[in-house]
């Protein structure tokens, strides 16, 4: 048993259910004391792929090890995996310490032993004062916190989490994200985490893998993602984005020429892996990188401002009939309804394929 948890490899896992493929051939390598957030819409296949490493449902191909153990055919509870539902799936008739305890119960540790554990990780998760406490007697978050403590005593090597937070509201939410990325630094574990927040998988994870119909799209830091999405659909889930048709015309060293329908002009710009000339691809501007006044930019329409307290969204209609999106510091003078001229910088636009799910970084 590590100190962090162990590592885990999943080798061309698929899943299928009847004619319909639930998961698709994924790869992913997470290391040991690694926060991993499967990220992605509602049938993506990321929590079906969370059960498959649970061992709640076997995969139909593919091998699965944690610490190079052959997982595979293991049954959940062979797997030493600390495991969070949605639900918390608490027990109402424990208290909070029952609750925490139960695991180390079932595998036979001594009495002793077991107040010790118990008692340390309520401290860790500010609960040791409630230790006695019914679980109807507790708010959200704190039963948030009690089934994350139950996953955590047993010391598992791996810790799986599906969508712990979502019946929180958004305040409490986010204070919940910020304790579990601190206990997370404090009590490291091999983790895996599952939803479809993008906030709440930037505040959280090492890494991220964005999933869309049961394959991984991308793998990569917060940073990653968002500076170097690998396609158009990975550069929509990850932060705010324009998107604009584009054609590529060719690419030398790095750099695409694409032509922009709704510029009515050619651009070179940043080029992805994936664009092969005369293809369709998309024109990623990410909203902070728009900026008006510029001499030479295209005229557009304020439709919509947006005051966001420090910062400001301006919803903008180019002449072509496109519509973008600018966000900047607050500032006065700009009216719902003027015509602006829009520019940008070059070197932070990028060409994208259109549509190339199964692009993968997987390290």
């Amino acid at each position: 048993m590590s100190d962090v948890g162990l590592p885990l490899r999943l080798e061309g896992i698929e899943k299928r259910y009847g004619e319909a493929d639930a998961v698709r051939s994924v790869c992913l390598n997470v290391n040991a004391g690694e926060f991993l957030t499967l990220l992605g819409p509602s049938g993506s296949g990321k929590t079906t792929l969370l059960h498959l490493i649970a061992g709640y449902t076997a995969p139909s191909n593919g091998r699965i090890t944690l610490g190079g153990r052959d997982v595979t055919r293991l049954p959940a509870r062979a797997r030493n995996i600390g495991m969070v539902f949605q639900n918390y799936a608490l027990f109402p008739h424990m208290n909070v310490k029952g609750n925490v305890g139960y695991g180390l119960r079932v595998r036979g540790c001594p009495r002793t032993e077991i107040d010790r554990r118990v008692a340390a990780i309520l401290e860790s998760v500010r609960l040791s004062e409630f230790a006695n406490r019914r679980i109807d007697q507790l708010s959200g978050g704190q039963q948030q916190r009690v089934a994350l403590a139950r996953a955590l005593v047993i010391e598992p090597d791996l810790v799986l989490m599906d969508e712990p937070l979502g019946a929180l509201d958004r305040q409490l939410r986010r204070t919940v994200q910020l304790e579990l990325r601190h206990l997370h630094d404090k009590r490291q574990r091999t983790t895996v985490y599952v939803t479809h927040d993008q906030e709440e998988a930037l505040i959280l994870s090492d890494r991220i893998a964005v999933m869309r119909e049961g394959a991984i799209e991308q793998i990569g830091t917060a940073a990653e993602l968002y500076e170097n999405p690998a396609n158009a659909f990975v550069a929509s889930f990850i932060g705010e984005s324009n998107l604009l048709p584009a054609k590529v015309i060719s690419i030398e060293n790095g750099r695409a020429r694409i032509e922009v329908p709704a510029f009515g002009s050619e651009l070179t710009v940043r080029q992805t892996p994936g664009l092969s000339t005369e293809t369709s691809a998309q024109l990623l501007i990410r909203p902070e990188h728009l900026s008006l006044g510029c001499a030479d930019g295209l005229p557009a329409v304020v439709e919509e401002h947006v005051y966001l307290g420090e910062l400001e969204a301006l919803a903008l209609r180019l002449l072509s009939g496109e519509r973008m999106w600018l966000r900047r510091l607050a500032k006065a003078g700009v009216q719902v309804g003027a015509t602006v001229l829009v520019g940008w910088d070059p070197d932070q636009l990028q060409a994208l394929p259109v549509n190339s799910n199964g692009i993968r970084r997987t390290i």
